[in-house]
């Protein structure tokens, strides 16, 4: 791809405890993480966010920089954010979160092609209405895609949050989430009745993650549902797994010329399983490979 990627939102110091062992600080935040396995990936990334004036803010934006990511911060006068993930003794892990999210107008330069947003800063305010706000100024030159990465701890009133969520995805052209978010936010409704639910909305391609089980998406010019399996892999922990995917994903979808411009999105709307499994499976394999390491580890197109 010739432009951009543009990922906006939160980054933070995930503050880890492991079962029986003493916490351990690591650079974190869904976004942040989407951002640097992009840059693994050999794309050109900017990444919108706020930090503070603090030595985690340090830490956060040379983790950044020192993996090919362009940081857009303008600073924050509250500490920077954390969550401290729990992880237990089979290595799912369980998120207590302090974040603080205002990123102002968030600029969108000419080169930029791709916009990917997602977790907690697109629905927390003030920030919040930033973020949508700048969706819906890029869409005129951008594809789009996002991850809600529900999290009804921090994100508040589920109905509200839900709401925003759906606002965001109709202005998405690629909406991926796990199935348990599916079943938190929808929990009367099946896999595929999420996936119509907001493919209905508007992006062209729904994907649901399924854990060991792999990937089901949903094609939503034909209706048609595909499924994949899951690579093979020995779970250390689950941190950034669904990150992971999401570079993959939207990595695999750039390469395919499937995102990335106004262009793109004409093409992806008429994509078809034999298009869009490769870019599926290099998610699947980007989890994978990040599952098989202690935290959010991003894997390059060489190790792929």
């Amino acid at each position: 791809m010739d432009g951009q990627f543009l990922v906006i939102g939160e980054a933070l110091i995930d503050i880890v405890a492991r079962h029986a062992e003493n916490p351990v600080e690591h650079v974190g935040g869904s976004p942040a993480n989407v951002a640097v396995g992009l840059a693994r990936l050999d794309n050109r990334v900017i990444f919108a966010t706020c930090l503070g004036e603090d030595t985690r803010g340090d830490r956060i934006r040379k983790h950044l920089q020192a993996r090919g990511v362009t940081v857009l911060d303008g600073g924050e006068e509250h500490p920077t954010s954390t969550a401290q993930a729990n992880i237990d003794a089979g290595g799912a892990a369980t998120y207590v979160f302090d974040l603080h999210w205002d990123p102002g107008r968030i600029e969108i330069g000419p080169r930029v092609s791709h916009i990917h947003t997602g977790s907690i800063a697109a629905v927390l305010e003030p920030g919040g209405t930033a973020v949508v706000d700048a969706l819906m100024r890029g869409r005129a030159q951008a594809t789009i895609s996002y991850d809600p990465n529900f999290r009804p701890s921090i994100m508040g009133d589920v109905a509200a949050a839900t709401a925003r969520i759906e606002e965001i995805i109709a202005l998405s052209d690629v909406v991926k989430a796990s199935s348990d978010d599916m079943a938190l936010m929808y929990p009367d409704l099946s896999i595929e009745g999420v996936l119509k639910k907001w493919g209905d909305l508007g992006p062209a391609v729904t994907v649901a993650t399924l854990a060991e089980a792999g990937v089901m998406y949903r094609i939503t010019r034909t209706g048609e549902v595909s499924s994949r399996p899951a690579p093979p892999t020995h779970v250390v922990d689950t941190v950034g797994a669904g990150d992971s995917f999401m570079s993959g994903l939207i990595s695999g979808l750039s390469t395919a010329g499937l995102i990335g411009g106004v262009d793109a999105r004409g093409r992806l709307a008429t994509a078809g399983p034999g298009q869009l499994d490769p870019a599926i499976e290099r998610g699947a394999l980007c989890g994978a490979m990040t599952v098989s390491r202690a935290g959010a580890y991003a894997p390059s197109l060489d190790e792929l």
